[in-house]
């Protein structure tokens, strides 16, 4: 197989000169299930193949190693690798951060994960986390350069001071643009840490480039990062619609296009779509909202039928610069509020273990959104007021850390 495009633990493969600092060094490996190779070898198995690097641990994220925890929030047990004999350690488990055990299993360690380009998406809270215990063990970390499929822009309400949680792995927007090599960087920068960092970078990657504009489409494979991340639609739509976790609507899991989607048994979709196009019409440029009618086989409203939307950012009604996710759901929203003053929206529950906040806030790093929508007389010129001056400062905070020109 050939490809333009060379992902880190490609060239790290590939490359023994690239392999030679790591030779008499043990090695642990960060990964999940998207963590393959050009030719789907997982990671795992394809640097355990190798006869000069020594393989002492592996670290799985949130669904675990292999993915086989299919919802949220539930965990994984640390396991011995059937085929190598090393411990499998789980960082979604009893533990969120490495304990000084696990940290005494390795020198250097390899972080092969798939990110989607969302602040919310766990494994970069996971990064950090390692990042930190890395410094305070003086290990060296390794990140082996994947693609942020959602690829440049940036759009959202950066995280304010004291949001920090396992959704909010610091105070960046929602869509931060960045890949992960770039975010270790910019972590070891923002917490000022002490920790032997390198990248292996990608080559060939081109994050501008359509069709994929950010994700090689047509020349890498899509393998779900997690279980309800299915292809790329999902990837552009998530900076949005991960946000309907907060609420009491379906945001499609327990179908075929989780997150792609939103319902529920008891609004007027149409009337929904109507209201989003009256209200700011300029929030929903490239993509085209569908009205769908769903019945989720699990997960919230189960069994029932549920009048709703899919956003379509595919295809024809695609412009990668126009689209804005996070608007969008936002837009909705405050569409839904119009249409149903008291309407249930938030969900009121515990979300990655916090129970003091609602989940919508702790997805949005501050109550500012949740204030927005809830407001009557609050516009969508408001919202832009408040969020165009966070989207600026951020392009400005990583122009600084990217890799990819």
């Amino acid at each position: 197989m050939t490809s333009t495009i060379l992902f880190g633990i490609d060239r790290l493969l590939a490359d023994p000169a690239l392999r030679a600092p790591l030779q008499g060094r043990r090695v642990a490996l960060l990964a999940h299930p998207a963590s393959v190779t050009a030719d789907l070898t997982h990671s795992l198995d394809a640097l355990a193949a190798l006869p000069d690097i020594t393989l002492t641990a592996a670290f799985g994220p949130q669904h675990g190693l292999k993915g086989d925890k299919q919802d949220n929030m539930v965990e994984s047990p640390d396991v011995i690798d059937r085929h190598y004999g090393i411990p499998i350690f789980s960082l979604y488990g009893e533990v969120r951060r490495p304990t000084d055990a696990m940290m005494d299993t390795f020198d250097v360690l390899l972080v092969d994960l798939q990110d989607l380009g969302c602040r919310i998406y766990t494994f970069i809270t996971t990064l950090r986390y390692v990042l930190e215990a890395a410094a305070q063990h003086g290990k060296t970390v390794w990140v082996l350069d994947r693609p942020n499929p959602a690829g440049r822009p940036v759009e959202g309400l950066t995280l304010r001071a004291g949001w920090e949680s396992f959704v909010g792995a610091g105070a960046m927007p929602m869509r931060h643009g960045l890949t992960m090599g770039e975010l270790g960087a910019w972590f070891i920068a923002e917490l000022q840490l002490a920790v032997d960092y390198q990248v292996i970078d990608m080559q060939g990657w081109q994050p501008d480039a359509a069709p994929g504009h950010g994700w090689p489409l047509g020349e890498r494979t899509w393998i779900n990062p997690s279980p309800n991340a299915p292809n790329l639609w999902m990837a552009r739509a998530y900076a949005g619609t991960v946000m309907l976790e907060g609420t009491t609507l379906s945001e499609g899991r327990g179908t075929t296009r989780p997150l792609e989607i939103f319902g529920a048994p008891d609004i007027d979709a149409r009337a929904v779509i109507n209201d989003m196009q009256a209200l700011a019409p300029h929030w929903l440029a490239g993509c085209k909202l569908r009205e769908i009618w769903f019945e989720p086989t699990f997960h919230k409203h189960a069994g029932q039928l549920n009048h709703g939307v899919q956003i379509h950012c595919e295809g024809p009604y695609y412009d990668h610069a126009a689209f804005r996710p996070w608007r969008i759901q936002a837009l909705a929203f405050k569409a839904i509020r119009r249409l149903y003053p008291d309407y249930a929206l938030w969900r009121d529950f515990g979300y990655e273990y916090e129970f003091d906040r609602l989940a919508i806030d702790l997805i949005n790093g501050s109550p500012l959104l949740r204030q927005w929508v809830d407001d009557p007389a609050a516009t969508p010129d408001d919202l832009d007021r408040l969020t165009r001056p966070d989207e600026e400062a951020w392009q400005q905070t990583r122009r600084s850390f990217l890799r990819y020109r």
